[in-house]
């Protein structure tokens, strides 16, 4: 057994702390996926034009690159597993934003909830890859890529899954109540992890613990490419799923919202799935090999590229959809892969946060195009022109660092 699935069962098998860790970013990753389907959803009831659905991915986006500083710096004052918790109970205060938003009618509300999402998930992301270097053995790595994707899971399933379900029967509040229960399960669990936790008994250097400032020129060709799968991805994947509520509400305006939340699911579904056909062996193979990667990346943007000859027709839209993630996420796994596995433990919340905060970058700067771009030829050809042009740049970048 090779797959990436089976490497992941292994190391639960073997790590306690690890199954902990797992269940929290379950309750977490259900609370996030509810909270993403009330903002879109009431979004779409409140008839909020395409441009600030736009907006509301990009506002969903942008914060992320300060969390990644914070959380570069907070790992050298606390673990991994205390600034786990910290994120958690700031997620579990943000949902004050949606209540209000409902409250008040406020659009502004339940923007301001995505931004702090987008913040605690970059304070998070050095901590994590942090904790995964720290207590799994290099063997064990691509166990690591594969929890992301269960982390996908919860989500889908049990957050997006249920909210797409429940959306419709079932109070915004009452909604919002299972989202703090999900934080409050979340936190139990990290703490339990952190009781548990223990790092593997190998030789380890002097200065593990202190910071290390990475220099664009001392990096190998392999940790330059590392640091720049998540920005190409960013770049292509970004404007087209800031597109994707827009795309619907113009395909059928009179059912937006039944349509753009299967949409969201048959997304998450393709972010689950697509790691889950590798074998273990070849994610070092994908994230060194820019050719793999942008066939990946063109297979997506392809995907999405045909939903407008689909008009009409809900199945083959949905299985573009998913078609589509699964294989950004095959070049997601590879990027994260690719930085765990090219970084010492020192050199990990430097160079995890530096990969987070130039993928927010990529997906700012293209959002933004493709926002601009919405507003003078429309979310169809707002796709066609700054997806495409960015495939382009990120074949020309890889082409670059290729070797």
């Amino acid at each position: 057994m090779n797959s990436l699935l089976y490497a992941l069962f292994e190391a639960l098998r073997c790590h306690r702390w690890l199954r902990l860790l797992a269940c929290a970013f379950i309750f977490s990753s259900l609370g996030n996926g509810l909270t993403q389907v009330v903002v879109f959803g009431l979004l779409l009831q409140w008839d909020a034009p395409p441009l600030l659905l736009t907006l509301a991915f990009l506002l969903a986006t942008v914060p992320g690159f300060i969390g990644s500083v914070i959380g570069e710096r907070l790992c050298q004052q606390f673990s991994p597993i205390s600034l786990l918790i910290i994120t958690e109970l700031l997620g579990l205060v943000a949902l004050l934003f949606p209540l209000l938003g409902v409250h008040y009618h406020s659009i502004p509300a339940l923007l301001a909830v995505q931004s702090a999402e987008a913040l605690l998930s970059g304070m998070s992301w050095p901590a994590l890859t942090l904790l995964f270097k720290r207590g799994l053995s290099e063997g064990e790595l691509p166990a690591a890529t594969c929890l992301e994707n269960l982390i996908f899971a919860s989500q889908v399933l049990l957050g997006t899954g249920l909210g797409v379900v429940l959306f419709q029967k079932m109070s915004v509040t009452g909604l919002l109540a299972i989202d703090a229960a999900s934080f409050l399960g979340s936190l139990l669990m990290l703490r339990l992890a952190g009781r548990e936790f223990t790092a593997p008994t190998i030789p380890l250097p002097a200065d593990v613990h202190e910071p290390v400032a990475l220099r664009w020129q001392t990096l190998t060709l392999r940790q330059k490419r590392s640091l720049l799968i998540l920005p190409g991805l960013a770049a292509v994947g970004s404007p087209a799923m800031a597109l994707l509520p827009a795309l619907a509400q113009q395909f059928q305006p009179e059912n937006a919202a039944e349509l753009a939340l299967p949409l969201l699911f048959a997304r998450n579904m393709g972010q689950l799935c697509g790691p889950m056909l590798l074998k273990r062996d070849s994610l070092t193979r994908i994230a060194t090999q820019p050719p793999l990667l942008m066939a990946c990346l063109s297979v997506f943007l392809a995907a999405y590229g045909v939903l407008p000859l689909l008009s009409g027709w809900i199945a083959p839209a949905l299985g573009m959809i998913f078609i589509a993630h699964l294989a950004s996420n095959i070049v997601f796994a590879a990027g994260t892969f690719g930085v765990l596995s090219s970084f010492q433990i020192a050199q990990i919340p430097a160079a995890s946060s530096k990969a987070w905060r130039w993928q927010t970058l990529s997906a700012s700067l293209f959002t933004g195009l493709a926002a601009m771009t919405t507003t003078m030829l429309g979310a169809l050809h707002a796709l066609y022109v700054v997806s495409g042009v960015a495939l382009l740049f990120v074949a020309l970048v890889m082409t670059r660092f290729r070797g």
